[in-house]
């Protein structure tokens, strides 16, 4: 477990649950009635008195909603910035060559691949912390993972991970897919998700869907989360191209919540759902081996005692290449070339409600974009409205447990009235948006953390030793204090952008691009390229490699066990009969 998690450090608490669902094998069975006077003889071994303590990992809290909270996997996992460290010691790295080759020599037989995926809003806390732009964040981590003065100063085996990639370039290729899943679900189609669709990148979010509203599951997006399309690319590609296998090639994301170590530990996102050889008997290697937080980055840098102020803030030449050119240039490409974190209006989630809104207007020229605030900060709708004042396209964002308890209230199905001729029950909560609207919501944007992303639970807090030091605070931050950190931060990830559009925090209008291939400063051409070339070098269809499934979580702990027939049983003997 990691060791910066306390119970102070959960805010996003649902419900108590009533019971853990792992059967413990060892717990001997409760003894029965038994006659004091009488002697009994077995032959039966004791069970011995210092059994070890019972272990929960990840896959077992997915299989149980005895408890519901977003983060409630942490509490039992052991994914934390120690586990990074005994990775690395774990084995030798592979020796590449500069073409991403496997060369001869040590590790060639038994080394690993060392490669870490980065999120914008892991860096973005970094740089509020520091006092820094986000780039130069960016920098640090990649120097702290991967550059001389970093990891590779200490160690078994003086390891340092040979890519550091950014999850940006995943998560442009899920907000174009993502547009194509909406527009097929508009267009009426059988397959995919049905309207409204909900985002499932936030895994916090699909924790509690599974386990307490499975109604709302066939709405959920069936594409996988940026992190967890890094992964899939980064082993397949890897395992593919240089023969071998997904279990000597180790990737750990830098996140900013902890219920990413929860998405990783998904069965559904291993080896099993893609590589035609794993067994399905196996639990399989992971598409994610390891995920840390922001502030465990920093933890990490401690351990091996790095001053992570100090390190350089300049950019690492990549003199390694990644084993396929075309994938290289998709996975780093130019700086100057990306839109760096998008737009001030996309918010700091991921812009996929953003850029779905720029898809579809970008396909009705003289259309706008008009944005209506909520009940609060954290519900806002946004239509799209043609030339003529027609509603063409409703979507809506839904961030913090609050307003998704009232999402999936709407979303729940229309039950039959028990009165002849009664209105059915649930009628009233079909989501149309706002009053005397015939369109209904077509897509919705679901973040567990209010105010989006850069407020995850893994993210550097404003009472933090290095926080506090920076800003000279002695004393505990307030409400306010809180609210100008999660401020900084949002400006920090934002401070590597080359556009500022301004967010519309109540009713206006959103600026929209020109109809073009390009939209919100992505290629969805040069995406769907790389993606089917992706496909092709890994001879495994997009369907499996791009998209995911969910599970409804069924759980008896704390129901009444007792069927029909006892339930009659019991029924008669009260009233004097029975059988």
């Amino acid at each position: 477990m990691s060791a910066i998690l306390s119970a102070d450090d959960l805010n996003d608490f649902i419900s108590p649950g009533v019971a853990c669902i792992k059967p413990i094998e060892t717990l001997p069975p409760p003894a029965a009635e038994e006659n004091p006077y009488e002697l009994k003889f077995s032959n039966e071994e004791p069970l011995p008195s210092d059994l070890p303590p019972a272990e929960i990992s990840l896959t077992d809290c997915l299989a149980c909603s005895g408890c519901v909270t977003s983060a409630e996997a942490v509490l039992v996992s052991l994914q934390s910035h120690a586990e990074v460290l005994n990775a690395l010691d774990g084995a030798p790295a592979l020796q590449l060559a500069q073409d991403g080759s496997i060369q001869s020599g040590e590790g060639s037989n038994d080394g690993r691949i060392y490669i870490a995926s980065v999120s914008p809003q892991s860096r973005a806390s970094i740089a509020a912390a520091f006092g820094i732009s986000e780039p130069e964040a960016g920098y640090m981590i990649e120097q702290l993972l991967s550059g001389p003065q970093g990891l590779r100063i200490g160690g078994a085996h003086k390891n340092g991970f040979q890519w550091v990639v950014d999850t940006n370039v995943a998560r442009e290729a899920c907000l174009v897919l993502g547009a194509e899943e909406v527009a097929t679900s508009m267009q009426g189609g059988k397959e995919g998700p049905v309207k409204p669709i909900l985002t499932s990148s936030c895994p916090g979010w699909i924790c509690y869907a599974e386990k307490t509203h499975p109604h709302v599951l066939p709405h959920l997006s069936r594409l996988k989360s940026p992190q967890a399309l890094m992964g899939t690319l980064l082993k397949t590609t890897l395992s593919k191209k240089l023969k071998i296998s997904p279990d000597r090639i180790w990737h750990v994301a830098v996140m900013p919540c902890f219920d990413k170590k929860l998405e990783a530990s998904r069965q559904e996102l291993t080896d099993i759902h893609w590589d035609g050889e794993a067994s399905p008997e196996t639990t399989g290697v992971r598409d994610v081996d390891c995920v840390i937080t922001s502030k465990e980055l920093i933890m990490l840098a401690e351990s091996r005692g790095i001053d992570f102020a100090a390190l350089p803030r300049s950019q690492l030449s990549h003199s390694l290449s990644f084993p396929d050119p075309a994938l290289h240039n998709f996975l780093f490409p130019p700086r100057s070339s990306t839109q760096s974190n998008g737009d001030r209006a996309a918010g700091t989630s991921g812009g996929n409600l953003y850029y779905i809104l720029q898809y579809f207007a970008s396909q009705h020229p003289g259309s706008t974009i008009q944005t209506n605030r909520g009940r609060n900060a954290d519900v806002i709708d946004y239509n799209v409205i043609s030339s003529s004042g027609e509603i063409l396209f409703k979507t809506a964002r839904y961030y913090g447990f609050r307003n998704i308890q009232n999402l999936v209230r709407k979303l729940k199905p229309v039950r039959p009235s028990r009165m002849p001729g009664g209105r059915p029950v649930g009628a009233a909560r079909k989501p149309v948006g706002k009053a005397g609207s015939s369109v209904e919501l077509s897509y919705v944007e679901v973040m567990a953390c209010p105010g989006g992303c850069t407020n995850g639970g893994g993210q550097i807090k404003v009472d933090d030793p290095i926080v506090a030091e920076r800003l000279g605070r002695e004393t505990k931050a307030g409400p306010q204090e809180q609210k100008d950190w999660l401020a900084a931060v949002d400006e920090a990830y934002f401070s590597g952008s080359e556009t500022g559009a301004v967010e519309s925090s109540g009713n206006g209008e959103m600026e929209v691009d020109e109809p073009s291939d390009t939209i919100y400063g992505i290629s969805p051409s040069r995406i769907k390229n790389t993606l089917s070339h992706w496909a092709d070098v890994t001879a495994i269809p997009l369907d499996k490699l791009a998209y995911t499934s969910y599970i409804a979580v069924i759980s008896d702990v704390g129901k009444d066990k007792t069927t029909d027939t006892e339930r009659v049983v019991q029924l008669a003997g009260k009233i004097g009969g029975g059988w």
